[in-house]
């Protein structure tokens, strides 16, 4: 059974206000969450009202998934790949999604280790808080780095946007999905 992805534009509270997307996009992603808002959702359903353009940042779409570097970055060539219909997380994803998240991660790990020359990819999940947008992220650990969970929680930084890797991330990433 396929889970259909419901745009719902207002949000209606227990007072009986109304709030629509456009007063919605002026809230913090955790004001979202706690209110039950998937910012991911909101994001795609105003053009960036959330996140911002992330044009610059995008590397693979289909009508399954969507592939992207992350805009605050644990490390150099950290990404996710997120469900393009919205599921909290992988428990509520059919089977067939969650085995092609699985391919197209591990062939963007390899494409990761031969672009940065990386040493791992460590891939996790964390779809927490009463509203999430199910994706994976795929955070690379360089040889100078400690190995173990802390790669993890590592300092967020701002993105650095790479034109030649990126191109070649895409091209590498659109010859494999043509298989």
């Amino acid at each position: 059974m396929k889970k259909i992805n419901i745009l719902i534009a207002v949000i209606v509270f227990s007072k009986g206000d109304k709030m629509e997307d456009k007063d919605l996009i002026k809230l913090s992603v955790k004001e979202l969450v706690d209110m039950g808002v998937c910012p991911t959702c909101l994001d795609r359903r105003t053009n960036g009202g959330v996140y911002g353009d992330c044009t610059k940042l995008e590397l693979y779409s289909d009508s399954d998934i969507d592939c992207m570097f992350v805009q605050n970055p644990r490390a150099v060539g950290h990404m996710m790949i997120g469900a393009q219909t919205h599921y909290h997380d992988f428990t509520e994803a059919p089977d067939e999604l969650n085995a092609k998240i699985m391919r197209f991660a591990k062939q963007f790990a390899i494409i990761i280790k031969q672009v940065y020359k990386c040493e791992r990819v460590y891939i996790c999940t964390m779809s927490d808080g009463p509203m999430n947008h199910y994706h994976i992220q795929l955070i690379p650990r360089y040889p100078y780095e400690e190995r173990g969970s802390a790669n993890f929680v590592k300092p967020r930084k701002n993105y650095v946007h790479d034109e030649n890797s990126v191109a070649l991330i895409r091209q590498l990433i659109n010859e494999y999905a043509k298989k």
